[in-house]
């Protein structure tokens, strides 16, 4: 078997495919060929196809797992599940998440963190915060010191009734909208209810 032709296609990767002499082709990432040393007349035995498709396979997972890390915080298990989504082998998945994390670009204590932070920004409460992490697929052992860093929950309560309201006193309808609000976005009732308190001292709240 001969490699009759290195050609470059439109694969936004910027994949390349090689064609050989009996009429089969293969579409490769160009790390995956240099690795493999193709070239164009290059001999080779029938029996190295396989070799080739595992090396071209092993690289695409490496590949697809930069381009995930790379877009958004994820955790070991979900970076494997989402390249065994995207059609990457088992065995590759797995070793593409070993491979980062050997290159210290994959954490599950920094990416709780990360989460942590991330929901604390958009003002979510506890709650939310912790399904984030169990979506994320987070080891529960790293859920503890992350919540740490959350801050207060009044403050995101309180900022959130202030966008709300916008300095109206609110009626009882308008308390419990935002008190719903709140409880979606994970905040405990007994937090929203100290801080609906202070908003509309003369409502009892004590049987919402």
């Amino acid at each position: 078997m001969k490699v009759e032709a290195i050609e470059s296609t439109r694969s936004p990767q910027g994949k390349l495919r090689v064609r050989f002499d009996d009429g089969s082709s293969l579409t490769a990432l160009p790390s995956a060929i240099a690795e493999l040393g193709l070239y164009q007349g290059m001999e080779l035995p029938d029996a190295a196809m396989e070799s080739i498709k595992d090396v071209c396979a092993k690289a695409s997972a490496r590949e697809r797992a930069v381009r995930i890390v790379s877009a958004a915080t994820v955790s070991k298990r979900e970076l494997e599940h989402r390249l065994i989504q995207k059609g990457e082998r088992e065995e590759d998945a797995l070793q593409a998440v070993q491979w980062l994390e050997e290159l210290k670009l994959l954490d599950d204590a920094q990416a709780a963190q990360q989460i942590v932070r991330s929901g604390a920004a958009k003002g979510y409460g506890a709650a939310r915060i912790k399904q984030m992490l169990f979506e994320k697929r987070i080891p529960k052992e790293y859920w503890d010191a992350a919540l740490e860093l959350l801050p207060p929950q009044d403050d995101a309560i309180d900022r959130f009734l202030q966008r709300r309201f916008r300095g109206r006193k609110p009626d009882r309808a308008e308390c419990k909208r935002a008190s719903d609000a709140l409880l979606r976005r994970g905040h405990s009732w007994s937090d929203i209810r100290s801080a609906l308190e202070r908003y509309a001292p003369e409502e009892d709240f004590s049987d919402d």
